[in-house]
């Protein structure tokens, strides 16, 4: 199988970050440039979101640029209502009758990801599951009809950085690493979203916006904190979590006998991160990549990575990389 098509990427190419009106105007604007991967920061009730097209792979790998996430994070996807996150997640009991209590509102719920979602492999790490909430920020809401799709959407700030509660506290941030910011005003919550894991027992894996006695009081039971090891309700517990198939070789600057390169850079391989030696390329490729390198590998095979710069982004696919190439337990 061919090589995709190379994305031709420039996460610094908006030397200026647009202001847009909370009009009709300011709507159908945000949401053209979210059709075409760019990324517009809007207004949630809880803190402002950077949001990008959760299924597409380049709009994700630019989140990650912008904020300078430090490793691929699961995101969270934004939706308009319960039917669209039934699209592509599927609802056990216990998290439906959350829904029907705290949303729209500031409660994440983390879900087995449905068949054929489209939802790019980025923004849920890799993993089966998905996390989704309904916000209840009116703006938010056009917004997301305005576009008619999935919104991935971390806090609108510099990884690390306190989190934006203004469209100013935005534009400090991020100026220039992204499209546009839409001004809804201050959040009313100020806090983020409580994220959960609902099925088959309840886990709080973040607490915010939703108290957790309010969601002890609705289900009746007592919710865990946290997960086990041993068996992760989050992603990154398990060293070896995104490990293919084949064994894997790391700093490879050619194949040895039996193995399957994957170039970056000047490193040329069977397939490839990144020809130009883009990281933010090589971020939105990373997890396709993986898969079918371990396809055309084969279970005995061996695939060989070429060496990616330990800066940036190149950090996070660093991460990953050691992760696949882990010894199995």
């Amino acid at each position: 199988m061919p090589n995709a098509p190379t994305i031709k990427l420039d996460a610094t190419s908006n030397p200026m970050t647009r202001t847009l009106a909370p009009d009709e105007a300011g709507l159908a604007e945000a949401a053209r440039l979210l059709a075409v991967s760019e990324l517009v920061a809007f207004p949630t009730e809880t803190v402002y979101g950077l949001g990008g097209d959760a299924r597409s792979d380049r709009a994700v790998a630019r989140i990650y640029e912008a904020k300078g996430r430090p490793s691929f994070n699961p995101l969270i996807v934004h939706l308009p209502d319960l039917a669209a996150v039934e699209r592509i997640a599927l609802v056990g009991p216990k998290a439906r009758a959350l829904a029907a209590a705290f949303w729209p509102g500031p409660l994440t719920l983390v879900l087995p990801l449905r068949a054929g979602a489209g939802v790019s492999p980025l923004v849920t790490a890799g993993l089966e599951t998905v996390a989704v909430r309904i916000p209840a920020h009116p703006l938010a809401q056009r917004l997301l009809m305005a576009f008619g799709g999935p919104l991935a959407a971390p806090s609108a700030n510099p990884s690390g950085r306190v989190s934006p509660t203004r469209a100013g506290h935005v534009l400090e941030g991020l100026t220039g690493r992204i499209a546009a910011v839409l001004d809804g005003g201050p959040c009313a919550v100020g806090l983020e979203s409580t994220i959960l894991l609902a099925d088959p027992e309840p886990v709080l894996l973040r607490p915010g916006g939703v108290p957790v006695e309010a969601v002890e009081a609705l289900l009746g039971e007592t919710v865990a904190t946290g997960g086990d090891a041993g068996k992760p309700t989050s992603p990154g517990q398990l060293a070896s979590h995104y490990a293919p198939e084949a064994a894997v070789r790391l700093e490879a600057t050619e194949a040895r006998e039996g193995e399957l390169l994957v170039g970056f850079g000047a490193v040329k391989g069977r397939l490839t991160l990144s020809a130009n030696g883009d990281l933010v390329e090589a971020a939105a490729r990373l997890f396709d990549t993986l898969r079918e390198a371990d396809r055309l590998a084969g279970p005995d095979g061996r695939i060989a990575f070429a060496p990616v710069p330990e800066t940036g982004l190149g950090r996070a696919i660093n991460d990953r990389l050691r992760r696949a190439a882990a010894p199995r337990g």
